[in-house]
């Protein structure tokens, strides 16, 4: 299995996804921080305000609601989720996904910290947040597309429940851009927890649209890397076409370096 996906990233046939995962071994906030800072704001007891059946998506939508707009919000995320150079220099994760020199790599986090390792690599690359981005990407070079937002553009981010609920629909430029990019090329998912009900259906919809296509056979294999075993989602991701690696450590903190790590010398191997 590993050979392939090596074999897809040298052939510059690959897709990078990153989730939160990525973010939280830089220490960045929980969600839970997040929704202590908008009790903070609105002047609610956070045990309160996070009660039975209420969930992250909710709180941001009432900060909405309550504020007009979450442009402080959005400050204080941009504060709080950046982290100073030397950090992310020395995050051994950050500098293995400008090493595997991904075409195309996703993330639905809002931080910077990608487009910033390569920027300190003296990396080329392209940031795209919203369709503008689009119409202006150098297709030469790395393009990092932010999936769900950028601090750059309050327009772009999907923070609230309804924000959510649009983005479900899977129709607007961003979506419509990653379609054509996973078409003949693999993708890899890292940094995601399968309780994200949104990359769930984003998986879904991967499969379902390859199989209306009529060619579901000449799919390219996709991949989830996860930091331990679990049957029960890796046979439901096989169902979707997604198969799953793990990695044997005995620090879950180690796993993800360990395998990018077990990736680089597979590629490096087909040089």
């Amino acid at each position: 299995m590993l050979d392939g996906l090596a074999r897809a990233i040298h052939t510059k046939r690959a897709v990078l996804f990153v989730g939160a995962g990525v973010s939280m071994s830089l220490g960045l906030p929980s969600w839970g921080q997040l929704m202590n800072k908008i009790a903070e704001e609105l002047d609610y007891d956070p045990n309160i305000m996070m009660g039975p059946g209420v969930n992250y998506l909710t709180i941001a939508e009432f900060y909405k609601l309550e504020k007009g707009k979450i442009g402080g919000l959005r400050s204080w995320m941009d504060r709080e989720w950046s982290v100073d150079d030397a950090k992310l220099q020395a995050s051994k994760v950050h500098n293995q996904i400008v090493e595997l020199d991904f075409p195309f790599i996703y993330t639905t986090n809002y931080d910077r910290n990608i487009e910033n390792i390569f920027k300190l690599k003296g990396m080329k690359h392209h940031k795209i947040a919203n369709a503008k981005d689009i119409t202006l990407a150098n297709p030469d070079i790395a393009h990092i597309v932010k999936f769900h937002g950028d601090f750059d553009d309050d327009l772009s981010m999907v923070l609230t429940e309804s924000d959510y609920f649009e983005r479900l629909n899977f129709e607007t430029p961003l979506d419509i851009k990653f379609r054509s990019d996973i078409l003949g090329r693999s993708v890899l998912f890292v940094g995601y927890s399968l309780t994200d009900l949104n990359m769930r259906l984003l998986l879904y919809k991967m499969q379902k649209m390859w199989k209306l296509s009529g060619y579901e056979g000449d799919r390219p294999p996709s991949y989830m890397f996860m930091t331990r075993p679990d049957p029960v989602q890796q046979r439901v991701l096989r169902s979707w076409g997604v198969e799953t690696i793990t990695m044997d450590v005995d620090n879950v903190e180690d796993a993800l370096p360990n395998f990018f790590e077990t990736l680089i010398a597979s590629v490096a191997a087909l040089k």
